[in-house]
């Protein structure tokens, strides 16, 4: 996996991670304060979170974004390398 896939997965699964973890009426807004303020999240458009947040599976379990740009959401936990 190249360095600039790494960075969108860390980038897609935080944020995915993020949103979880909030209690917010504007979860828009919230996603936007904190990709604005994590220096790592700005290097990935927001638009691109939020295209690679809406595809997450409803099922239950754990999700995680695998493969960059063109990657999915894979069952399971993420492993770093």
């Amino acid at each position: 996996m190249s360095a600039p896939d790494a960075l969108f997965d860390l980038a897609i699964n935080r944020a995915a991670t993020t949103l979880r973890g909030l209690r917010t009426a504007d979860p828009h807004a919230a996603l936007a304060e904190w990709h604005a303020r994590t220096r790592f999240a700005r290097r990935v458009p927001l638009a691109e979170v939020w295209r690679c947040l809406e595809q997450r599976p409803q099922a239950d379990g754990e999700w995680h974004w695998q493969g960059g740009p063109t990657g999915g959401w894979q069952p399971g936990r993420a492993r770093f390398p």
